[in-house]
């Protein structure tokens, strides 16, 4: 089985990731402890592709990666790439987005989240993007989920992400999106190209 190194030190990612790739046969691993990658690109398609292609090229094999975050209309689209950064914690990072925002009106937002796949020489292969638009409310709803998700409102859903089940956040979510563009590229990639990796 072919293996897949994904750019994160996070098990939940690697996870979701799985169930996002489960009919494509690949065997998905986390990246060494000791390889730090540093965030430097100026949108989240740029850093996926420098996480992909520095992990492939470290390893010397197939790696993916994703980077994510939030864009607010009303504060010109941040926290956008800093949105991990944005506070020290969840609660910090939606008290500081919230008081950004205030009373204003214009609470349109969107998730975005770009995936990059790098083959073993560190060459970006495929690359998507998810984006999921939806509302800032002004005070958190529901326990689900993680980061912005309880502030996060998706009007086709009448729901938060943190108020989602969690299949129905998987489907709908930038994440979900951002895979559902990337899986036809990946399975039209010949045999051939993915038996390089293994």
């Amino acid at each position: 089985m072919a293996r897949l190194v994904v750019a994160t030190g996070n098990p939940g990612k690697l996870k979701e990731m799985e169930a996002y790739l489960v009919e494509l046969g690949w065997e998905l691993t986390l990246k060494p402890e000791q390889l730090e990658i540093e965030e430097t690109g100026d949108s989240f398609a740029e850093n996926a592709c420098l996480k992909a292609s520095q992990v492939a090229e470290a390893t010397g094999e197939w790696a993916i990666a994703d980077d994510s975050g939030l864009e607010v209309d009303a504060l010109d689209g941040a926290p956008g790439v800093f949105s991990a950064r944005y506070g020290k914690t969840d609660s910090e990072r939606i008290e500081r987005l919230l008081n950004a925002l205030g009373n204003e009106l214009n609470r349109e937002a969107r998730f975005v989240c770009a995936i990059a796949i790098a083959r073993p020489d560190g060459t970006i292969a495929l690359q998507a993007e998810g984006i999921c638009p939806g509302r800032i409310l002004h005070a958190p709803r529901g326990t689900g989920g993680f980061g912005y998700d309880p502030i996060f409102y998706v009007p086709e859903q009448s729901q938060t992400f943190a108020e989602m089940p969690a299949a129905v956040k998987h489907r709908i979510s930038h994440r979900g999106r951002a895979f559902q563009a990337l899986l036809p590229q990946f399975q039209s990639l010949s045999a051939e190209t993915w038996g390089q990796g293994e």
